[in-house]
């Protein structure tokens, strides 16, 4: 019975030792997260704005050469962008992130992925440690796997001229990012949306007759080389920010319920102490009362 006290005393020290470090673990991600949603808060409005005008300038500019980002031609060469954190103990948010991009993988872009036509560039050290090891026959991009280390408008658009680039060359012919989507603290959801090329309105303005009529100035064409490809890394800036404000989101939930639970598992073990250490004293109380017993026998 001693033995199993000091078992027991060992692992009470032990579960303390955790739920203090998950306690701290969801202060931080808490003050991270303040910051986080801030920035994802203040720039969705703008983007979303953004992106609605530039789907809807595209879906208006048939035969215009400005509207390469939105030419639609046969999907051969694919390339998959996977934003996910660096870090680890964020629930199952990582993971999602990581099936959403899985399921377009070996289902939507089966055929591009059997010739060798498919590419993934990964954003985040989970998601690219994941994909290195799952698509061995795929080209994985490595080069930004630790961009959230620093984390701004200009290194994103690094990455966003990148794929541009790849876009107008027709190394790529469709453009997919699979990012957590920020609802709020307890709520992140997995999405994949396309990027490029820009998917337009053209459907929604045939059922509504409606068309979209804009007074460009300067000229037009001055105009679409610097707004579009502006817009396009926005609303690229906007998927990293949407994951970073998830991550911290996730990671404050997870170590939430990780304290919660060993407080739970706090409570049993001390239960489990104070019985076993009622029942040492009982069984000390017992053999002296035995032995005193015996004792008065004897005499």
């Amino acid at each position: 019975m001693p033995g199993n006290l000091k078992e027991v005393r060992e692992r009470i020290r032990s579960v303390v030792n955790t739920q203090q470090i998950t306690k701290a673990m969801k202060m931080v991600s808490a003050a991270k997260l303040r910051r986080a949603q801030q920035a994802i808060q203040q720039m969705r409005p703008y983007s979303d704005k953004l992106n609605g005008m530039l789907r809807n300038i595209l879906s208006n500019l048939e035969g215009d050469v400005a509207s390469v980002f939105s030419q639609e031609r046969p999907v051969e060469r694919v390339c998959i962008v996977v934003v996910t954190s660096n870090r680890g103990l964020c629930g199952a948010f990582n993971s999602n992130v990581q099936k959403a991009a899985v399921a377009a993988i070996e289902h939507k872009y089966a055929a591009q992925r059997a010739k060798g036509n498919l590419e993934i560039l990964c954003i985040g050290k989970r998601g690219y440690e994941f994909f290195r090891k799952r698509y061995p026959d795929c080209k994985i991009h490595g080069e930004y796997a630790l961009l959230f280390n620093n984390l701004s408008f200009e290194s994103v658009s690094e990455v966003s001229q990148l794929l541009m680039d790849g876009f107008l060359s027709k190394t790529f012919d469709r453009v997919d990012v699979a990012y957590g989507r920020f609802k709020n603290a307890g709520v992140q959801i997995a999405e994949l949306e396309q990027f490029l090329p820009v998917p337009k309105l053209a459907s929604q303005g045939k059922s509504s007759g409606l068309r979209a009529d804009y007074i460009f100035e300067p000229d037009k064409a001055q105009l679409l080389e610097y707004l579009i490809p502006s817009i396009l890394k926005t609303q690229f800036f906007k998927f990293n920010l949407d994951t970073q404000a998830s991550e911290h989101g996730a990671r404050m939930t997870a170590m939430d319920k990780a304290t919660e639970n060993a407080s739970d598992l706090l409570r049993d073990l001390r239960l489990s102490y104070n019985k076993a250490r009622q029942e040492t004293i009982t069984k000390e109380i017992l053999e002296i009362v035995g032995g005193a017993a015996a004792l008065s026998g004897g005499e």
